[in-house]
Formats: structure tokens, C-alpha cells, sequence
């Protein structure tokens, strides 16, 4: 797996999850959404990193699609076509997904060499889950 930053599209896995997003139909989109975020949910206590990776990339996407979001996607690191309407069952699920991976001993979270990227990290995905707390 290639890494080059710490941002939620910064590494080969993330930029191949939301490529798959690009043919699929809108129900489609919200379910492959999904699963990135119950595959999290429903790990074991470490998780696998590359599910970790998924899920912070759809939890962006979908904190993305707030009103007044924080959270601004690159046309570059964005989907091709914009997300269908969210249902608010999907924005649940991205909080618990973001909560499990940012919980010591997960395999994202400790995955990192150099400390000051995990911490950066951390705090790019807490601003992730902060937008997605925002009443709707």
C-alpha cells in the first residue's frame, strides 16, 4: 500500500475506493459506502488498516455532502459524479466507523512510523467526525 500523507485520500487504497464509486448506480454508491463502514464496525479489536483506510475516505466523502461542511473534496480526489442523497442511517454509521478507528489499538491508527504524521492524522479524522456531529 502506497502512503504519501496523512489526508483521507492519501494513499493508493483510498484513491481505489472511491474509483470504484465512479460506475456504480446511486444505491450502489450508498451501499458500497456502507459496507467500508461496517467492515470497520464489525473488525475485531485492531481492525485491518486498509478497511480503516476505506472507511475515512467514505467518512469524508459523506461529511463532505453537509451543508456548509467543513470538509472540501479535491475534484481530484473526489468521485467523478456527485453522491446520491444520504440516507441519515449512513452518516450514523460513519460516526461509529471514525470512533472505532481512531480507538487505541487500532491497526490505522498505529500503522504510522513517524509520530507527528499519526497525530496529524488523528486530527485530520476527528474534523472528519466533528462535521459528521453537526445536527443535520
Amino acid at each position: 500500500m502506497g502512503t504519501w500523507g496523512t489526508g483521507p485520500f492519501d494513499s493508493d487504497l483510498a484513491g481505489d475506493f472511491v474509483d470504484e464509486l465512479a460506475e456504480l448506480t446511486p444505491q450502489r454508491v450508498i451501499d458500497v459506502l456502507n459496507q467500508a463502514f461496517q467492515r470497520v464496525t464489525e473488525s475485531g479489536d485492531r481492525g485491518d488498516g486498509g478497511d480503516g483506510a476505506e472507511a475515512v475516505a467514505a467518512g469524508a466523502l459523506v461529511a463532505s455532502t453537509l451543508p456548509d461542511s467543513p470538509i472540501v473534496i479535491d475534484p481530484d480526489d473526489g468521485p467523478s459524479q456527485p453522491l446520491p442523497e444520504l440516507p441519515a442511517s449512513l452518516f450514523a454509521s460513519a460516526r461509529l466507523a471514525l470512533g472505532r478507528v481512531l480507538q487505541e489499538g487500532s491497526e490505522t491508527a498505529t500503522g504510522w512510523v513517524d509520530s507527528a504524521d499519526a497525530d496529524q492524522w488523528r486530527q485530520e479524522v476527528r474534523q472528519i467526525l466533528q462535521a459528521l456531529e453537526t445536527p443535520r
